[in-house]
């Protein structure tokens, strides 16, 4: 078996051509491919070369956690239907190729129980965010909801959003590029300079900035705490005093659980937890080189979808 994929061959060379994929066990499942996400924090990092060694890191590699499909094999005594769409977390399952992540291709072979059932309404690429929206659930389900948040893209906002939909009170959002600075539903965002609050209980950051807690920490009350939701190429340092001042705790928020995507999906259904406005631009897959580009360097792109319906 063959399939069209995104390839990371090495740093900022990206190629759309065929990979071989494994030849499917009793426990797996075949997804026919429709949209799959970019992101701009693990990817970025892969592809511009800034990823620190992490297991199953190399090239050539396949990109993508974040997929949305339909089955188009799966066993017979298997809990899902050939036609059922299901949300794809990425795939392990090609030659030729590491699949990291593995979702921006065509078609993919994966464990059955790793696919989740979509509903109805999430239609067309909204299916996409539900990644995002399970890691900013994990981000925030511990230690109470965040009071400040850090960055305004679509992590940052999805953060925002989920604080009110849990019943806290609407944080604030920080953000730098005015590009950024719109679209708030229901919370306040400002630039860090024109905040002169220093009693904030929870912080959230989600820039990946390494040298966030130097600019957080002071804004921070007595025993308050500031949880790393971004990812960080490089080591996170900050100055002791202010820290010892406030007796400052630091949390680190990592990967999503089933859990979390349980419980965004409820939301959703429930109408408490809007999707919309996240996607801004989509793009075919086989325009893969350009789409990444703009990912990562269009500031005014918030989230990048590939389009695979029509890939031959």
């Amino acid at each position: 078996m063959e399939t069209l994929a995104v390839v990371l061959d090495e740093p900022r060379a990206v190629t759309f051509r065929s990979v071989g994929l494994k030849t499917p066990d009793a426990g797996d499942a075949v997804v026919r491919m429709e949209f799959s996400g970019i992101s701009t924090g693990t990817e970025r990092l892969l592809w511009d070369g800034r990823m620190p060694e992490f297991p199953g890191m190399g090239y050539p590699l396949v990109p993508g956690y974040e997929g949305v499909g339909r089955v188009t094999r799966v066993d017979a005594s298997a809990s899902l239907s050939v036609g059922d769409r299901v949300f794809v977390p990425g795939s392990s399952g090609f030659i030729g190729a590491r699949g990291l992540f593995g979702a921006d291709a065509l078609q993919v072979v994966t464990p059955i129980e790793r696919l989740i059932p979509l509903q109805d309404h999430l239609e067309g690429p909204m299916g996409a965010l539900l990644a995002l929206a399970a890691t900013a659930q994990h981000a925030v389900r511990q230690d109470g909801l965040p009071e400040l948040v850090i960055g305004h893209g679509v992590l940052g906002r999805l953060v925002a959003r989920l604080a009110i939909a849990l019943g806290g009170i609407p944080p604030r959002v920080w953000e730098t590029n005015p590009i950024r600075m719109t679209d708030a539903r229901g919370y306040e965002v400002l630039h860090p300079d024109d905040d002169s609050r220093t009693d904030y209980v929870r912080i959230c950051d989600v820039s990946g900035d390494p040298g966030i807690l130097d600019h957080a920490i002071p804004h921070l009350a007595r025993h308050g705490q500031v949880t790393l939701a971004g990812f960080y190429s490089e080591p996170v340092r900050f100055l002791f005093p202010p820290a010892f001042q406030r007796e400052a705790r630091i949390r680190i928020a990592a990967e999503w659980n089933p859990s979390d995507l349980e419980s965004v999906l409820l939301m959703v259904a429930q109408g408490r937890l809007d999707l919309s406005g996240l996607i801004t631009h989509t793009a075919p897959a086989a325009e893969a080189r350009t789409a990444f580009t703009r990912a990562f360097e269009d500031h005014e792109c918030l989230k990048m979808i590939l389009d695979w319906r029509n890939t031959a």
